[in-house]
């Protein structure tokens, strides 16, 4: 396992790059146009010099030599050419994901295993389109990258072999991987998934602010971030709903999403997205609910 492409590169694929540079690996940084690579690019820059150097964790030369296994293009089928391991990080759009796993599929070696970063999506859907569906694996890594350990290894119509080298690639990288079947939500999201809505009906009820939700929820049980502001922060609120959405289609009604959620979407309310200072719940029951 030497060269590695990841296909997005925006919050999530900026930062599963750096990781594997920050571990020896070549890297190709791809997406649909040079201003979105650059963008990458140049977050990746911003979290070596913010997040590692300025905090004495690593020098500026070894920032530097990690930036230098990093290439960035626009040029999928090229950086593809040889590939061992692609991690896919587009929008979490079903559809965008599987026309992305059919030029992988054409463009990437038969060895080559190709892993999607989706949070939710069918994994099984990605692999049908493709040749191989026995090399297509899910890779949940959990944001921020570089902090969190959890990265959820997915099973869909994946061979035992590619799980296992899937499992080994994830450790080598410094995560703790867990097997999981394809199912919505997989494990974390599907479980958080209660959290958010419980959080989101407290707010919509008048029981108490965003704010102080989430302080009973890090003081109570120890979270490092609050379900809410968690969301305003990875810009999440639209996709919790369409997750809360196809949660309730395959789980039933308890999973029905508040209507807090829809309000937020609607108003545009979606958190931080790349690239953005997006508002998200907390600026929401500041303009239109605090009384």
């Amino acid at each position: 396992m030497r060269k590695i492409v990841v296909v997005g590169a925006g919050m999530m694929g900026s930062q599963i790059a750096q990781l594997f540079a920050e571990k020896g690996y070549s890297v190709s940084l791809v997406d649909v146009s040079d201003e979105r690579v650059q963008l990458g690019i140049n977050s990746i820059k911003d979290r070596l010099d913010k997040f590692f150097v300025k905090k004495g964790k690593i020098t500026q030369e070894q920032a530097d030599a990690i930036l230098a296994k990093i290439k960035g293009t626009t040029n999928l089928e090229e950086a593809c050419k040889d590939v061992d391991f692609v991690v896919e990080a587009v929008f979490e759009d079903l559809n965008l994901k599987k026309d992305v796993f059919k030029r992988l599929d054409q463009a990437t070696p038969k060895h080559t295993i190709l892993a999607s970063n989706t949070s939710s999506l069918s994994i099984t859907e990605m692999a049908k389109v493709t040749s191989k569906p026995d090399k297509v694996v899910g890779t949940h890594f959990f944001n921020p990258v570089a902090v969190m350990r959890l990265v959820e290894v997915v099973k869909g119509l994946t061979s035992d072999e590619t799980v296992n080298v899937t499992m080994e690639l994830m450790k080598k990288l410094g995560k703790t991987p867990i097997l999981c079947k394809d199912s919505p939500g997989f494990v974390a999201n599907r479980v958080y998934a209660g959290l958010i809505q419980e959080a989101l009906w407290c707010v919509y009820t008048g029981v108490a602010s965003p704010k102080d939700v989430d302080t009973a929820l890090k003081l109570g049980y120890n979270l490092p971030m609050g379900p809410l502001e968690l969301m305003d922060y990875t810009g999440g609120w639209d996709i919790a709903l369409t997750m809360s959405k196809l949660y309730m289609e395959e789980f039933g009604p308890r999973y029905a999403p508040c209507p807090l959620l829809f309000e937020l979407v609607r108003a545009g309310y979606l958190g931080k997205k790349v690239g953005t200072a997006g508002k998200g719940i907390y600026d929401y029951y500041e303009e239109h609910m605090k009384k």
